[in-house]
């Protein structure tokens, strides 16, 4: 089961996803904001345009982590901020949503953060898997 995270008004991933067999939750916090999608575990969240409006976003890869079953898979879109003279006219940080911006390498920190394994397939996208094996409880080695 999958979860669609910050589907948005029209869930067109979920759609297609469903189109070719899988079963999707679709969750937004404007949208579709069903608390209870929050509360499961996922073989695979999609974060289609969605993590660039994350106001907390330390919180927020945390809460992906624990909706994350081992091994699943995050699948993330966002356009990657990758120059520094031109962010002030880039179209992306124009929009008044959009709060957080990353790069390429923040997200395989992230990734890293979390155990996660980071691949860039192609531009602007990020397939992070988690890890099979259960972590110790913290301060447990």
């Amino acid at each position: 089961m999958g979860l669609d995270c910050g589907c948005g008004p029209g869930p067109a991933a979920a759609a297609m996803l469903r189109e070719i067999g899988h079963e999707v939750v679709e969750y937004d916090p404007f949208f579709r904001p069903d608390r209870d999608a929050l509360e499961r575990r996922y073989d695979f969240i999609l974060c289609s345009e969605a993590i660039e409006h994350f106001h907390s976003p330390a919180d927020e890869f945390r809460r992906l982590d624990r909706l994350l079953a081992p091994g699943g898979w995050l699948g993330i879109m966002t356009c990657f901020q990758t120059d520094d003279e031109a962010f002030a006219r880039w179209h992306y940080r124009r929009d008044p949503t959009h709060v957080a911006f990353y790069r390429e390498t923040t997200l395989r920190l992230v990734a890293a953060r979390f155990g996660w394994s980071c691949d860039v397939p192609v531009k602007d996208v990020a397939l992070m898997r988690k890890s099979c094996r259960r972590s110790p409880a913290p301060g447990v080695a």
